[in-house]
């Protein structure tokens, strides 16, 4: 199943941290063991599929599902070892459920007495609160543990053909653990994504995350979907440059995805929505006015907006 997931800052500077988040530095590579460790995949797309190419790479035995058959067939070429269902999903010792919140909580209300003693699983997904609050029970008094994750990487194009082994190279990746002090297991998940080369991880609680994802990533979205919407974006040829490129990327997106992000997490993009729609009325109110004075006011407010923010280490 084709699925991306929101695109992030690689910058080296972490970004501000709100009350219990916590930033750990990325493990340059896992603990030796034993012969290859073995990683099992729900979902082949951009985020599944480059998790399967890195670990690969890195040596482990990679194991995967999809519901797309083709995809299946490509990734068994020359990167997957076989297939992760109710029998093989107990020699894991990490799962990565990449696929949309509801797949994922499917998947593993299905196969939680399947996943083995000692297995890490962790979802991908592009909101926590509501995939957490479905999952983390179904851990609760099996032998394996569950952590809610969102790699802050991605592309706007979906699908195994878009993968690549060095897609999380230096990228943040977000923890939502079961406890936020657990130095033992925080531990045990940067071994186990050593293979992926995330730069840093944040651990934080799903609501955290949900609240800075809707600014961060799904406001973006949906600003750039509302702008190319223009009828003057038909007939941009030749007269666009960077900014054009740059505000219209994301508006390519799976719009079954993000439909499904988006009413997950409802009450904080609305807040974002509404909070947009506010600042452009009063942008609107003065190019209406001819008011040179507070059109003026407005962008030296953005700017130094912009530069404060740089200043905490935010994203670019």
């Amino acid at each position: 199943m084709a699925q991306t997931t929101e695109d992030a800052t690689k910058e080296s500077a972490p970004a501000p941290r709100a009350r219990g988040t916590v930033l750990l530095r990325a493990q340059e590579a896992p603990e030796t063991h034993d012969g290859p460790l073995t990683v099992g995949i729900v979902g082949l797309g951009l985020i599944g599929g480059s998790f399967a190419k890195a670990y690969r790479e890195a040596g482990w035995r990679v194991l995967a599902y999809d519901v797309d058959d083709d995809a299946m067939a490509i990734a068994r070429i020359e990167t997957i070892d076989g297939t992760l269902d109710a029998t093989t999903a107990g020699s894991c010792d990490l799962i990565l459920l990449c696929v949309y919140p509801g797949a994922a909580i499917d998947w593993l209300t299905r196969n939680a007495d399947n996943v083995g003693a000692g297995a890490i699983v962790i979802d991908c997904c592009g909101v926590k609160a509501e995939v957490v609050h479905a999952c983390m029970p179904l851990a609760e008094g099996r032998p394996f543990t569950y952590v809610g994750g969102h790699p802050m990487a991605g592309t706007q194009y979906s699908g195994f053909k878009y993968a690549r082994a060095n897609l999380y190279h230096g990228a943040p990746m977000v923890i939502v653990p079961p406890r936020t002090d657990d130095a033992a297991l925080l531990d045990r998940i940067r071994q186990l994504l050593a293979p992926a080369g995330f730069g840093r991880f944040m651990v934080t609680t799903a609501e955290e995350h949900d609240r800075r994802i809707a600014y961060t990533s799904q406001l973006a979205h949906v600003v750039s979907n509302a702008y190319v919407k223009s009828p003057t974006a038909q007939g941009h040829q030749g007269f666009s440059a960077g900014s054009y490129r740059d505000l219209t990327r994301v508006a390519w997106l799976n719009e079954t995805m993000w439909t499904e992000l988006f009413l997950d997490n409802r009450d904080n993009l609305l807040y974002e929505v509404n909070h947009l729609i506010d600042e452009l009325a009063k942008y609107r109110d003065a190019l209406a006015a001819r008011d040179a004075d507070a059109l003026r006011d407005l962008l030296r407010e953005g700017r130094e907006a912009k530069e404060r923010a740089e200043r905490r280490g935010g994203a670019r």
